[in-house]
């Protein structure tokens, strides 16, 4: 077998073996076509089915009612930065933000140019450390919108924000997707790029309450709007490698246990990295408040860059890669999303407990 290393990059991030060697197994001739699954018309009978097993696996785990549509798009999460406000925005309602960290800030410089953007809370005080408390938006907004966890700074929603009954919530999940059970109930939209942990680069999933999807403006151009894709998530020619990948990675969960049997595993994984950081007398400092940890990045630093930069060059001939954290925070980032093994994570806590021993 080719040699694999455990990944804890931030994205693209690793995927199931499982679902490797199935698309490794069906690359050359998919559903018996005699063609690559790169190849196929995606008007085809065999891509339809496709599709439709995608949709089908993706309401069963996540629970998403029968009033949500499910749809696949291109152009990543930050086309849904300003595809959000396009689509929702009220005339003289303002569009509320929570700013917790750098993909919170972008999304809010783009729907500064749809319309009134009031930042409603913040965490930039302590360099996105923390999430903020006690958020409420108000009966005014249009919508309200929040990242639930930051990649760069490794933090994460442990309970969602008030809303008002008749503004919906928006949620940026592109990192923490079906990483935890949640009820889609409480939210108008849920957007998430795929390559953390869904499949690969390439395809952005949203999931909208049916009835906002009639709130965007007739001349909107019609790719922007959601309602276009609603109807046919192949109004254009759909990003069909990764949704295809996609797929077979929600049939891997499926086959595990769900969503539940993976929140499970990711609470177990991020408590051997985080009892690492808490045991280590200072040696390892973590970035996010206990009270606002992300399971998706643990985020640490050491006393200087150089020990630090020891520890990531060290980590790599022992298979351990990616770990080098973001310019904004420094230090270091262990991304541990749903396919990364807990073997993988027992491996660099054991790296990390004796990299402290031999450079205290």
């Amino acid at each position: 077998m080719t040699k694999r290393v455990f990944n804890f990059f931030a994205g693209p991030a690793t995927l199931p073996l499982p679902v490797l060697e199935k698309a490794k197994e069906e690359f050359l001739d998919f559903a018996n076509m005699g063609m690559s699954v790169l190849e196929i018309s995606h008007r085809s009978e065999q891509w339809d089915k496709v599709m439709a097993e995608a949709g089908s696996l993706l309401r069963e785990l996540m629970k998403i009612p029968s009033d949500y549509k499910i749809i696949w798009l291109g152009g990543g999460a930050s086309t849904q930065f300003l595809m959000v406000p396009v689509n929702l925005q009220v005339p003289g309602k303002p569009l509320e933000y929570v700013s917790t960290g750098g993909w919170a800030e972008k999304a809010i410089k783009e729907a500064g140019l749809y319309g009134e953007v009031d930042i409603i809370a913040s965490s930039k005080d302590e360099n996105h450390s923390y999430i903020p408390k006690d958020v409420a938006f108000s009966e005014k907004a249009a919508y309200g919108h929040i990242t639930s966890n930051n990649t760069l700074y490794g933090t994460e929603w442990h309970t969602w924000p008030e809303v008002p009954s008749d503004v919906p919530l928006v949620c940026d999940m592109s990192s923490d997707l079906m990483a935890r059970e949640i009820n889609v109930k409480d939210f108008g939209v849920i957007y998430a790029g795929a390559q953390k942990n869904l499949g690969p680069a390439g395809v952005t999933l949203t999931i909208v309450r049916e009835d906002l999807l009639s709130r965007v403006p007739e001349k909107t151009p019609t790719m922007l709007k959601w309602k276009t894709h609603a109807k046919d998530s192949m109004y254009n020619t759909p990003p069909v490698f990764p949704i295809y990948i996609s797929k077979l990675s929600l049939e891997y969960l499926k086959e595990i246990g769900g969503v539940k049997e993976i929140e499970g595993r990711n609470r177990r994984k991020a408590k051997i990295l985080y009892d690492v950081i808490d045991n280590s007398d200072g040696f390892y400092k973590g970035h996010a408040r206990a009270d606002s940890r992300s399971l998706m990045n643990v985020t640490f630093t050491m006393a200087t860059p150089e020990l630090e930069d020891k520890c990531v060059a060290g980590a790599t001939p022992l298979d351990l890669i990616g770990l080098k954290g973001h310019r904004s925070v420094g230090g270091m980032r262990a991304s541990i999303y749903n396919a990364m093994p807990i073997e993988g994570v027992q491996k660099l806590a054991e790296y990390l407990t004796e990299f402290k021993e031999n450079n205290q």
